[in-house]
Order: structure tokens, then sequence, then C-alpha cells
């Protein structure tokens, strides 16, 4: 899998944010003679799309967690898009009583954006997820709706032997850190990679207890009662930097192997993690 885009909430640049980067969430699943699936749309999308500019006739697959901009900014910049020979199947929830491709438009549309969706040259479908159980090619889908602001999925996906569950936003119950909807720890028992958000350190969170995070300890909460080998932390709040981004993971690592999470890495832009069945 590749990280194209890391951060959360904004796009971000600075001198200081060099090692880990400033786009945001993007996620890409390759599989040889498979189809790629990325996990949302955020501006990494677009760096995905220029290492794309000479693939010609692509398909590609993507998993939208929620419509937040943040994850869906970088579409009218991916290049494939604008080649009349691109499909892109887009997954994922709509807005109360409006459908995914409905918000989309809205979404790029002047006179916040100078085309509409319509204007690009690429065939795109949008699936409205119900939280069935579907497939992309051999690749095995599971969503669930994992507690945020607004209806957000969660996904896992499982390919030749190996699965991958992204949890890039969500809730930190206020009273109670030890507490893990059900449905977030079914869809993530047992995988082999747990991309989550991590935005906040403890000390952060009082004040910000309803934007719909969680803090890092929450991570490891998560990882650990699911199971999961290995631990990415994902959503970078554009306020932490390199060295920040390096002690969060510094304070979490021991902790996290006591509780028998193998591997806690801190998610960057271009980091490209290999994962095979059982090891």
């Amino acid at each position: 899998m590749s990280f194209h885009g890391v951060r959360g909430s904004t796009p971000c640049s600075s001198p200081a944010l060099f090692r880990y980067g400033g786009n945001t969430s993007c996620v890409s699943l390759h599989s040889a003679g498979h189809v790629p699936i990325v996990f949302d749309l955020g501006t990494g999308l677009r760096l995905w799309g220029c290492d794309l500019a000479d693939e010609s006739n692509l398909e590609i697959h993507a998993l939208v967690s929620h419509m937040h901009w943040d994850h869906i900014q970088g579409v009218p910049f991916f290049l494939p898009l604008h080649r009349p020979d691109t499909t892109m199947h887009i997954y994922g929830p709509g807005h109360i009583d409006e459908t995914m491709g409905a918000a989309f438009d809205r979404f790029m549309a002047p006179p916040f954006f100078p085309i509409h969706f319509d204007d690009l040259a690429s065939t795109i479908e949008f699936h409205d997820d119900d939280g069935t159980e579907f497939t992309i090619g051999e690749a095995t889908v599971r969503s669930a709706v994992v507690p945020h602001t607004g209806l957000t999925y969660g996904y896992r996906v499982g390919l030749g032997g190996v699965s991958v569950a992204y949890v890039p936003d969500h809730q930190e119950p206020v009273d109670d850190p030890s507490h893990v909807d059900p449905a977030v720890l079914d869809l993530c028992a047992d995988v082999d990679v747990l991309i989550h958000d991590a935005q906040f350190v403890p000390a952060e969170f009082g004040p910000r207890s309803d934007w719909g995070h969680c803090t890092i300890d929450y991570a490891v909460e998560v990882a650990a009662q699911s199971r999961a080998r290995t631990l990415v932390l994902f959503h970078h709040d554009p306020a932490h930097d390199d060295d920040m981004l390096d002690r969060m993971r510094s304070d979490i690592t021991d902790r996290a192997h006591s509780r028998g999470i193998e591997s806690v890495l801190t998610a960057a832009e271009g980091m490209k993690l290999v994962v095979s069945p059982g090891i």
C-alpha cells in the first residue's frame, strides 16, 4: 500500500512538516494483477495521479469514508479523471437524504469550483454503500458506521490472505476511553494493518472532545482490543510538526507492544508498506 496523503482537517505546508507531509487522506492498495483500490480522495490523490500520468485504460475503485472536505478535495486534481479512458467507481455514504453522487455535485460546482463534476472527461460511477459486504475483483470489502460527526464509514479490505482496516476519523468516548463500538471492533478484528485516527495527544483532547477524533492512546486501545498486528497512526493534526509526530509514536510504542500490537508506524507521504500473510 502507498500513502499519498496522511494529514487531517486541512492540507498544510511548512518546512517543519517535510518528513510526514501535509496532504490530506489518501491511501492506495496494490496487488499484482488486481485493479487498484484507494481509501479516500483527499489532496494526496493529486500526487497519486502524477504517478499514474502515463497509465491508460485505468479502472480505479475508491472507498470514501465520508464527505468532509479533507477526504474528497483531491478529485478535480486527479489527472486520470481528465482522460476519457479512465473509469472510477466511488463507494461510500451519502448525506442524510442525499445520495453520494448528489453531494459530490454540490461540492464541485460554481461558485465553489470552476467546473462541474460532469465536465470531467472520465467515466465516474457512484455506489451508495449500505453497509453490506461486496467484492471488487478478488478483494472482499466490508464497511461499518464509525462514531464521528456525520455519517462516516470505516472499511476493511481482504485480498490475497491479507487484511487492512481503515478508520481515519473516530470519535473517542468522552467518559469511557476503554469503550470501542462493537461494530468497529468487528470491522478491525485480527487485521494485519489498522490505519487509524491519531489526531490528538491526551492533553489536547478536552477542549476538542466533540470534534469527532481521538487520541493516540485511543488508537492503541482500538488496535489492542481488535488484535491488530500493525497500527498505523494517521490523520495527523495540522498543528503537529515532524518532531511532535516522532514523539507521539515514541510515547505509545512500548505500551502498544505490551498489549500485543507487533508494530506501530506513523503514516508519512510517500511511505510504502508491503504486507504479506503471516508476516
